[in-house]
């Protein structure tokens, strides 16, 4: 505990003499364990911490017939392991300096850790680690009870137009497909899941092949390797999970009106987007940072808030996914203005796909990408987040260092030829929610 106290009360100079300072594009290096986990490390030097995380194809789209398997079993984890309860586990982290950070969402699953670097503290914080990744007991009356929080969660979302409609768009989006099952379960599929069941499912999908290890901190390449090794080396090699099946496109327009007791009305309007790694990320990413992705400076805020003052907040969002995540753009108005909102959003975005950007707007966005990509990279955490896609995802490694580079030879001509080939204003999801009562 000595150490803990001297190396936080360090952490303040340190943090404070690297303030401001410039952060070269990291270079990415990657190779595959002995056991066929893939990893990717980033050294930096700068701290005296690690960042590790594991990332598995584990999300909620791998259990779609009971949603909520996947984040009843990742949050499990950390419950008991090794023989060591939730609080032993607790105690022995907090006794090192060391951070857990578990989640999961419908494409993947994480289990990270942050620690110092001194081998005191990184040690005893690893082997933790290992426990809780590669041996976690899974208790009954833990299960039963993160069960129960779970089914709270639920009964709030019911209570919450903004949850009701972002589930209903999901049903409606991806009816029959695996990215229908929302990671925050249904009650039906609660009460089925069991212990056998979560033990069935941490045995398939939580497996070296099915891994990405991200790495970053005060390490190099040797000691990266070493870890890697054993972090890989407290699961089985087990088979890496097949692709999920494509996202079937929108046939026809769907509307989905749901009566909710509030004045406001939620408003989603989407269809199915891309994948990570499309062709057409970089036009599309800059082309909605006009549209609607850049807050109260974009086109749909200043036509549709600022102009007509319809709605406090709207926006817009491409979310790639391992296959074609949503486009989708979102609002609050009031019920009796709601239609007139919902017609003026689809009118922007039929103005801007068949005119495309202005010019000169087209240059704001980009300045404004380009210049704030540093901020996304200015921390080990935040690398290590990165690191994380690039792996899942199988991008280049490249991709940091060529992200400005690639936003600055988009075109307005290539945005609005993606646009025009990526999104069909007639045939899209709409939900609305509520606008109908007090």
């Amino acid at each position: 505990m000595d150490n803990v106290k001297r190396l936080v009360s360090l952490l303040p100079a340190v943090l404070l003499l690297f303030a401001g300072a410039a952060r070269a594009t990291p270079e990415i290096q990657h190779w595959t364990t002995a056991n066929g986990a893939r990893v990717y490390f980033v050294e930096a030097r700068e701290l005296p911490m690690v960042d590790l995380r594991v990332v598995f194809d584990a999300g909620a789209a791998r259990a779609p017939q009971l949603p909520g398997l996947a984040s009843l079993t990742n949050g499990l984890l950390d419950q008991g392991a090794g023989g060591l309860t939730a609080q032993q586990l607790a105690e022995r982290l907090e006794g090192a300096g060391a951070q857990l950070d578990l989640g999961a969402l419908r494409d993947m699953a994480w289990v990270g850790l942050r620690s110092v670097t001194d081998p005191e503290l990184l040690e005893p914080a690893v082997n933790t680690y290992l426990s809780v990744l590669g041996h976690p007991d899974f208790p009954g009356a833990e299960l039963d009870r993160l069960r129960d929080q779970m089914r709270v969660a639920l009964a709030d979302e019911r209570q919450s137009p903004g949850d009701i409609a972002s589930k209903a768009f999901y049903d409606a989006l991806y009816r029959g497909h695996p990215y229908a099952a929302h990671p925050t379960g249904a009650e039906e599929s609660l009460r089925a899941i069991d212990r056998d069941r979560v033990i069935a499912f941490h045995h398939r999908f939580y497996v070296a092949r099915n891994a990405v290890v991200a790495i970053t901190g005060d390490l190099d390449r040797p000691a990266a390797e070493a870890l890697a090794e054993r972090v890989s080396g407290a699961l089985p090699a087990g088979e890496k999970a097949p692709p999920l099946a494509p996202v079937a496109p929108l046939e026809a327009p769907l509307t989905v009106t749901i009566p909710y007791p509030s004045t406001q009305a939620h408003i989603l309007i989407g269809q199915p987007g891309i994948q990570r790694g499309d062709p057409d990320y970089f036009p599309l990413l800059l082309g909605n940072h006009l549209l609607g992705g850049s807050g109260l400076v974009s086109l749909l805020s200043q036509e549709i808030r600022e102009k007509r003052g319809l709605a406090y907040s709207v926006y817009s969002q491409f979310v790639p996914m391992a296959q074609a995540g949503p486009f989708l753009m979102g609002m609050q108005t009031k019920g009796d203005q709601a239609e007139e909102a919902r017609r003026l959003l689809m009118e922007n975005l039929r103005r801007f796909i068949a005119e495309g950007p202005d010019p000169v707007q087209l240059e704001a966005a980009r300045d404004n990408l380009t210049g704030g990509f540093p901020l996304r990279i200015d921390s080990n955490g935040k690398i290590n987040e990165y690191l994380s896609m690039i792996g899942f995802y199988g991008l280049p490694l490249d991709y940091l260092e060529r992200f400005n580079q690639r936003l600055e030879a988009v075109t307005g001509e290539q945005v609005r030829d993606a646009f025009r080939r990526r999104l069909n204003p007639d045939r899209m999801v709409t939900v609305v929610v509520g606008g109908n009562g007090k």
